[in-house]
């Protein structure tokens, strides 16, 4: 079983769900329509074995209950706890995806259903799972949300997403949450890997990623000056590895320490001179501070990998900055074509126009800035 900790976290506490620690969203089997006295038999006998956690036995009755009552929420709901609860995860599937087809505003079903998916390697599924549930709303347990959480982290960090991975798992770092499994899964995505296993304990390999991740959950609780020694400490003994002066400059930019930071970046590229994303953070961190010192970054970027929409929306904001409007429409002209739906590309493209006297542009850019400005704020009401 991959990542026991966390999963032996919900399975703990998946039974105080199926006894009704939150409002539950189900009608109890008293409160349905009786089809006959059999079922609401086997109903009474598998709650009252549920609550004794005669498991073994609660089993069986329920699924005997539900033959008779295949519209029983609370039933499945009961049946997919004891069943993730058993490390029956494709039977937990099953029984989950009834409860969200019965009840699809109970959040707490979704991400129990995403975690079961979770443990059958089905991460594109567990990833939208874990998400919808999220968006809906989930039970106040704190261990819940803990394992959602990283569970989400590490899928985003499979998948590629580091970014958001990092904003995921540092979550849990800042509400105390601190484990080597969050350690590796931080210490891989600050590296940029993204494999389904962290390496084998014991290898140098293991020794690095778990001292980045170590350091850098420090970073997530703000506390810099802790993890700024475990940062130096692993790139000092192994300053060839792949992406580690990447992950030391990115903390160290997020420390506000940007010279430093725009050091360890340049240090990435010399040891790997193909390195897009080393050079779009030297460009990002340059912008507004040296406009023109991050200029070149970001055209290298674009000409190693000139199908990056973000490589020609950092290089637009800098050519802009530097007062270079014709060139920077270009490069913005062409990150509006993927991030169509990001106001902040409006909003730069609506200045370059207007410095080259493009007026009507610059008011379709504008009224496109507003717009999705607006349905931004419409979508998270509780925002100012």
């Amino acid at each position: 079983m991959l990542y026991t900790g966390f999963v032996q976290t919900v399975a703990g506490f998946v039974l105080l769900l199926a006894l009704n620690v939150f409002p539950s969203p189900f009608l109890p089997a008293q409160a349905m329509p009786t089809s006959s006295a059999g079922f609401s038999t086997l109903a009474a006998k598998a709650n009252a074995a549920r609550d004794a956690e005669r498991l073994d036995e609660a089993l069986p009755l329920y699924r005997k209950a539900l033959a008779l009552r295949p519209g029983w929420a609370e039933g499945w709901w009961s049946l997919g706890t004891i069943e993730f609860d058993q490390n029956a995860y494709a039977e937990a599937v099953r029984a989950f995806q009834k409860v969200t087809v019965l009840s699809p505003r109970n959040g707490t079903a979704y991400v129990m259903l995403g975690l079961s998916e979770f443990e059958l390697g089905r991460d594109e599924l567990a990833l939208q799972h874990l998400q919808k549930g999220s968006d809906i709303g989930l039970d106040k347990d704190v261990g819940l949300r803990h394992a959602v959480l990283y569970h989400e982290g590490v899928l985003l960090q499979r998948k590629g997403k580091f970014e958001a991975a990092q904003q995921m798992l540092e979550q849990l770092c800042l509400q105390g949450v601190q484990n080597d499994e969050i350690a590796n899964a931080l210490g891989m995505t600050l590296l940029r890997s993204d494999a389904k296993r962290p390496p084998a304990q014991g290898t140098a390999d293991a020794a690095v990623v778990v001292s980045i991740g170590r350091a850098e959950c420090l970073a997530g609780q703000k506390k810099y000056d802790e993890a700024r020694p475990g940062f130096e400490q692993v790139v000092q003994e192994n300053p060839n590895y792949p992406n580690i002066h990447y992950a030391f400059g990115l903390f160290l930019l997020e420390a506000s320490d940007v010279a430093g930071g725009v050091e360890q970046l340049k240090k990435e590229i010399a040891n790997h001179p193909g390195h897009v994303f080393a050079r779009l953070q030297i460009a990002s961190a340059e912008y507004k501070v040296d406009s023109a010192a991050g200029v070149p970054f970001a055209q290298e970027a674009v000409k190693l990998d000139p199908r990056m929409p973000l490589g020609h929306y950092l290089l637009g904001l800098l050519l802009l900055d530097v007062d270079q409007p014709e060139k920077a429409i270009s490069e913005l002209e062409v990150a509006e074509k993927i991030f169509h739906q990001d106001p902040k590309v409006y909003f730069a493209l609506g200045s370059a126009y207007s410095r080259v006297g493009r007026k009507q542009d610059a008011a379709r850019a504008r009224a496109s800035f507003e717009r999705l400005s607006k349905q931004g704020r419409e979508s998270k009401p509780g925002e100012q």
